[in-house]
């Protein structure tokens, strides 16, 4: 799922998802590798998870969305499958400007993978496909 982004943050998340298991920190070297690959984006993202702002929406048919909570309250609603994100630093950082491998409401949702926090809530396919299309949420 993760394979458009490079093998240093594949690897950087497994080494997370392993020290998370083991004492539920991350410890102070991956902190700092987070922030060298991720850039400024790394401490908000951060910030979000310790919030619990990451939700996965899981329906019937199988289909999955993320909705993380932003700073300013906004809801984003996000896709790992395509490594897309609405938000404006998303557009303008990651695809406009290319000086970005993600924001901070996509970091987050791997991040919450990888610590195994994020809030799961299931739906019915009919308001899956309303949040899929932008029209509704949950």
């Amino acid at each position: 799922m993760r394979s458009f982004l490079p093998a240093v943050a594949e690897q950087l998340f497994r080494d997370i998802q392993r020290a998370y298991q083991e004492s539920t920190q991350i410890p102070d070297d991956l902190l700092i590798a987070l922030k060298f690959v991720f850039g400024s984006c790394a401490l908000q993202a951060l910030d979000l998870v310790d919030q619990r702002s990451v939700t996965c929406l899981s329906s019937p048919s199988g289909r999955q969305a993320f909705q993380v909570i932003g700073g300013s309250g906004r809801l984003y609603t996000c896709f790992l499958s395509c490594h897309y994100c609405p938000c404006p630093a998303f557009a303008y950082t990651v695809l406009r400007r290319n000086q970005g491998l993600l924001c901070k409401h996509i970091l987050a949702v791997y991040l919450c993978q990888a610590m195994a926090v994020t809030q799961q809530e299931s739906i019915p396919d009919q308001q899956m496909s309303a949040v899929l299309s932008g029209t509704g949420a949950p």
